[in-house]
């Protein structure tokens, strides 16, 4: 991409704001430098890089740089045998640490992260640089004795020696014979030795040599000769200190040397991972998407597009689509309206989305990656080179015409302007006619009308207009593609004031087929509003229905909950009553059993027992009865109009409103739907035709569970619970039970097993199959 044409559609004022989102320097040097890509895999590469970082930092926000440094330079200078600086080394460290953390983080994301993991990959931390500086250097900075043996025994020498030196100093200033003559009593270093303060009027009564005399000349500065050889012990082992520190710190720095590849190395792959987190940063500050990359033919598809360097909460969104059928769009309208804005917008953002960055556009949007992108947009007049406006535009787009292709992008800002307007109108279409059969993707802003007609008889070339407001006289800056700009100057000045007869003068001299083209136009920009008005009712219109259905399946929902419950509870109810009467006849068994010897006790019990076995069947029949099918009840008719009916899909009854190509409308409760007739079943209750009555009453069937759970009961509890299940699935109906007893021992298995080879009700069981449970399970089939 050509610098010059980035830096007219402003991309280098978005590479400083990207910046400034970087963490370190060498990140922010990275973003300032950034510059477009015209290969589509890498620009796919790019932006996939900045969706990651956004999705890492989403997930983990906490995911930093912290302590990253651009130690680059002082890796150059430890490379020419200059000895770094505690500062500069502890930046190495901090730099190295942030790095391997870093690394370790996306190593483990790799599989979520990969793009983000192989630029991590690229990075060494170092541990063993990390360790020798730990080691050496503490947080401030100051090398520490375990930094080497030497160091160590030298800076306990040198703490032996400092001591006896004050505590000899102390016996001096302290003794009441030196006294008189000490100015103060106290210790203080000249020229690096150890001194005392001796009022110079006792010159000599101390003796010692002078170092030092204060600036009025009351007071000396002299050493003892009783600490002279104290102060010389002391700054010797002092100096063997300082030799010790920056033989230390020369070691570091080589060791900073040796491993300055892979430093360098790092940093830029902590560069490149800032720029990552910088872009997603920068994105989500405006709101950004990733547009959807095309690369079988140019176009471009920016929907709600803003300008990422206009006020978010002023600027006025935008829609560009040009595609196959279109690859010229001829932007007409009033001055200030927001062509050029538009122009620069659709530039920029195709800059931005090459370099991998998110736009401030809808998703959906789509974009071709451009070889080029040109642009001709502003008044580059050179007075050193005595160019009026007109040849600066020109020279500006000579300098590109030849290398346009189908492949490039190009924005013309008031072609032809700057010069005669015939001659600048015809060499606007000649120019505009040489990109479009080069097959350029082009976009210009102009006033000329006559490129209006260009537009609406060239194929490949469209309309497209920034609106105005005549009424506020300001520009609404909505773009709209397939309607030429309008002329609104006589609606300006009739606003402004300008008396009716100088207007209706000025509208005379208009010929009449530029007269007829404005209200052509007119009745177009009303067309539109009608259009937009009823399309927007309409899409409430949908939208409401969406809502409505949704409820109604909502509701729907709710009703067969309900059902569900009442017929559950039905169906305990009835399996209480049931237990109770069979409670009753096995209570009456026992005492048929116990009172054996009374003949007449005897037959009075056979008696009750009789009857309560009839009570138990009747209920049966009953429960059976309410399973009756239509069949079974002998109404077989076709389904009319007025009749109940059960709708399969619903699991629910509902009354049968009309029929129409083999489809039924079915009111379900407050609930209309439409449903196939094969999936309704007729039910016995009611009818529209006369003589057909239900034989016998009907019942809802309570819904019984064909899964029985029997893990974790005792043998006795399971076959009480299991006679009773296979009771009510009877009733039920039911073809089979999934009878769940588990592996374990076998023994509640084998109990179920033999329970079920006696048991009427069953006409043949086998273990659960494949994705049953195997021998966990065992399916019983009802008669």
């Amino acid at each position: 991409m050509d610098a010059r044409h980035c830096v007219t559609l402003e991309l280098p004022k978005v590479l400083e704001r990207l910046a400034s989102y970087t963490a370190f320097s060498a990140g922010a040097e990275k973003a300032r430098h950034l510059l477009p890509s015209s290969l589509p895999s890498e620009v796919r590469e790019r932006l996939e890089t900045t969706t990651e970082a956004r999705a890492l930092l989403e997930a983990r926000p906490q995911t930093s740089l912290g302590g990253a440094r651009d130690v680059r330079p002082q890796v150059a200078a430890a490379q020419r045998g200059v000895t770094l600086l505690p500062p500069d080394l502890l930046d190495v460290r901090g730099t190295l640490i942030s790095a391997r953390a870093l690394h370790q983080t996306l190593s483990r994301l790799n599989r979520q992260f990969p793009r983000l993991a192989d630029i991590a990959g690229r990075i060494d931390p170092c541990p063993d640089l990390i360790d020798a500086i730990g080691r050496c250097l503490d947080e401030r900075g100051e090398v520490q004795d375990s930094a080497s043996p030497e160091l160590a025994r030298v800076r306990r020498e040198l703490r032996v020696a400092h001591d006896r030196l004050m505590d000899r100093l102390q016996r001096i200033i302290s003794s009441p014979t030196n006294g008189p003559y000490l100015q103060e009593a106290m210790i203080t270093i000249r020229e690096g030795r150890y001194v005392i303060p001796l009022k110079a009027d006792f010159k000599g009564r101390i003796r010692g040599v002078v170092h030092d005399r204060s600036s009025s000349g009351a007071t000396l500065f002299i050493e003892p000769l009783a600490v002279v050889e104290l102060n010389n012990a002391w700054r010797e082992l002092g100096m063997r200190e300082e030799q010790e520190v920056h033989r230390v710190l020369a070691e570091l720095s080589a060791h900073v040397a040796e491993r300055g590849a892979e430093i360098e190395h790092t940093v830029d792959g902590l560069a490149d991972l800032d720029l990552a987190f910088a872009k997603a940063r920068y994105a989500a500050a405006l709101d950004a998407t990733a547009p959807l990359l095309v690369t079988d033919q140019p176009s471009i598809r920016f929907l709600h597009a803003r300008h990422p360097l206009l006020d978010p909460k002023a600027v006025v969104p935008i829609d560009v689509v040009l595609g196959a059928e279109t690859h010229v769009l001829v932007i007409t309208g009033p001055n200030t309206g927001g062509k050029t804005v538009t122009l620069k917008t659709v530039g920029l953002l195709t800059l931005m989305a090459q370099a991998g960055l998110h736009i401030p556009v809808a998703p959906g949007s789509t974009l071709f990656p451009f070889r080029a992108v040109y642009a001709d947009i502003g008044d580059e007049q050179s007075i050193e080179q005595s160019l009026s406006t007109f040849s600066s535009h020109l020279t500006n787009i000579l300098s590109f015409i030849d290398q346009a292709d189908a492949y490039s992008l190009v924005l013309l800002d008031e072609l032809g302007a700057g010069t005669d307007p015939a001659e600048g109108s015809a060499l606007a279409r000649a120019l505009l006619e040489t990109f479009r059969q080069r097959g350029a993707t082009v976009l210009v802003a102009t006033h000329y009308p006559e490129l209006k007609a260009y537009a609406q008889l060239t194929p490949g070339v469209q309309n497209g207009s920034v609106e105005f407001d005549p009424e506020t006289l300001r520009p609404t800056y909505h773009l709209t593609i397939g309607l030429p700009g309008r002329s609104n100057a006589f609606a300006i000045a009739r606003r402004l004031g300008l008396s009716e007869e100088v207007v209706s003068q000025a509208e005379a001299l208009i010929s009449r087929e530029d007269r007829q083209a404005e209200d052509l136009l007119a009745d177009l920009h009303r067309l539109r509003l009608r259009v937009v008005k009823e399309r927007d009712a309409a899409l409430v219109a949908r939208a409401k229905a969406e809502q409505q259905a949704e409820e109604l399946q909502q509701r729907l929902a709710h009703i067969e909950e309900e059902r569900a419950t009442v017929l559950e509870e039905a169906r305990q109810e009835a399996e209480a009553e049931l237990e109770q009467l069979r409670e009753q006849v096995r209570a009456l068994r026992q005492q048929m059993r116990a009172a054996g010897a009374s003949l007449e006790r005897a037959v009075a019990i056979e008696e009750q027992l009789e009857e309560l076995e009839e009570e138990v069947r009747a209920g049966q029949d009953s429960s059976r009865a309410g399973r009756a099918t239509v069949e079974e009840t002998g109404i077989t008719r076709p389904i009319q109009p007025g009749d109940t009916v059960w709708v399969g899909p619903l699991m629910a009854e509902g009354r049968v409103l009309t029929l129409e190509g083999g489809e039924a409308e079915v009111q379900v409760g407050q609930a209309r739907v439409r449903v196939g007739q094969a999936q309704l079943e007729l039910r016995a209750s009611g009818g529209p035709e006369q003589g057909v009555e239900p034989s016998g009453t009907t019942y809802d069937v309570p819904s019984v569970s064909p899964r029985l759970d029997l893990r974790g009961t005792t043998v006795e509890e399971a076959l009480e619970r299991l006679d009773r299940r296979l009771d009510a699935a009877s009733l039920a109906g039911l073809p089979w039970v999934h009878i769940v007893h588990g592996k374990g021992t076998g023994a509640l298995r084998q109990a179920v097993r033999e329970f079920l080879h006696t048991h009427p009700l069953v006409r043949s069981y086998r273990p659960g199959g494949e994705g049953e449970g195997g021998e966990g399970v065992t399916v019983a089939t009802l008669v």
